[in-house]
């Protein structure tokens, strides 16, 4: 649609005031200028990220756990051929995904990781080119909601743009039910290493069946059609990906499984979406070697402090199967502020139960539910709710540090300002 010159008018005032908001945060010190810019230039013009967007081509990364770092592998991927705007700091909401296009108004392309509840309508501005689809479980009932609601969602955006492609982790039930009916699908085995909000048939009801690799459900669909794991063009044993360009050993630069199952889909958008060819999306992957500071090792006086971040039941699952079980410490971090999810009952879905022999601290502003959860998990620990110091209490040598949100995002920052900190 061509826009008027009001309307032009407006997106150049938007932008000029949300510049000089972002400019001020930082100079003040009150962030990074990553939201206030965004929330600016939406309230002046709230047509401006789809005015921002131009038509370029664009990719959006959902799903409960991966979306930062599938974000940054497929926009390392996509840069070898192209320019890149994205939200590299983790807004994924509309005032961060309108912050990042504004900072990203030369780039060809667009690679943006974007909340599931506003999948609909970014999508609906930016009509993008590609979609990946990577993981849901349950993650802040009191912000999201039930599991289903979300899936129910973005299959509604899924199938209002026929023409993308989605790239699809076909491994994971409540995913491949979001993008069954699309024509065009990359089907991805990804890995699902969380289970426990895939049991039910988000389509039909009834059980979900899962069995050496595959996955059905037992009730057929309302026109007679199966619901099975479909078969994938793109899949790992181990570290090997297996794609239609060949098969390579993935040598990442972070730990974890899930990681290589983000990988395997960054490489396929990359590849099939954006034509990038398949050795160079491959190593641009594996160069990655932190998101935000997660996976990053710092030191604190004579500590070497390894940061992990997790944000609900599977991330943390997966999150603990990174700890370094040889490691001198290990301090855990909750907070339940309203980014964090006020409901902290999730503890209590999470396996605690292995750490016999590490020294452990729990800490944050919700110490004290962990504790509780530790205790119950038989795990010896003591409480400090200040993160530094709970590092601090911790035996010389390497400290892992497992944190929510916001609990991850203050101890960077109070870190940075400890006098015997290295980054």
């Amino acid at each position: 649609m061509k826009r008027g010159p009001l309307s032009r008018l407006r997106s150049r005032a938007a932008v000029t005031a949300a510049s000089l908001a972002t400019t001020a945060s930082r100079a003040t010190g009150r962030g990074a200028g990553g939201m206030i810019g965004g929330l600016v230039a939406g309230a002046i013009d709230p047509s401006i990220m789809q005015s921002l967007s131009g038509g370029r081509p664009a990719v959006l990364v959902t799903g409960t756990n991966g979306k930062s770092t599938t974000t940054r592998m497929l926009a390392g991927a996509l840069a070898v051929s192209h320019t890149v705007a994205t939200n590299d700091g983790g807004d994924n909401m509309d005032a961060g995904i309108i912050s990042a296009l504004m900072a990203g108004r030369r780039a060809s392309h667009i690679a943006l990781e974007v909340d599931e509840l506003h999948v609909p309508k970014v999508a609906e501005r930016l009509d993008p080119k590609a979609l990946v689809l990577l993981n849901l479980s349950r993650d802040q009932l009191d912000r999201v909601g039930e599991i289903n609601k979300i899936e129910r969602t973005l299959r509604g955006a899924v199938n209002e743009h026929p023409d993308m492609t989605v790239i699809a982790n076909c491994d994971d039930v409540l995913m491949t039910s979001v993008a069954y009916d699309h024509p065009n699908v990359v089907w991805v085995a990804a890995g699902a290493g969380w289970l426990g909000d895939s049991v039910t048939n988000p389509r039909s009801g009834g059980h979900v069946v899962q069995a050496d690799g595959d996955w059905y459900g037992v009730e057929k669909l309302a026109d007679g059609r199966e619901f099975r794991r479909p078969s994938p063009t793109y899949w790992l044993e181990g570290t090997t990906l297996h794609t239609p360009h060949g098969t390579t050993e993935l040598k990442l630069s972070i730990p974890g499984r899930a990681n290589l199952g983000n990988a395997a889909q960054a490489i396929a958008a990359a590849v099939e979406a954006f034509g990038v060819p398949f050795e160079k999306a491959v190593r641009a992957t594996e160069a990655v070697d932190n998101v935000a500071g997660r996976y990053s090792s710092v030191h604190l006086g004579e500590r070497e402090v390894h940061l992990l971040l997790a944000k609900n039941p599977a991330g943390w699952q997966e999150a603990l199967s990174m700890v370094d079980r040889s490691a001198d410490g290990l301090v855990i971090a909750t907070n339940g502020q309203v980014a964090d999810g006020e409901d902290l009952s999730w503890l209590w879905d999470v396996k605690f139960e292995d750490f016999e022999g590490l020294k452990v601290v729990a800490a944050g502003e919700r110490g004290t539910d962990l504790a509780v959860r530790l205790l119950y998990a038989g795990i010896e620990h003591s409480l400090i709710h200040d993160p530094v110091q709970a590092i601090r209490a911790c035996p010389a040598g390497r400290v892992e540090v497992l944190a929510n949100y916001t609990a991850f995002r203050d101890l960077k920052k109070d870190l940075a300002k400890q006098e015997d900190y290295r980054g």
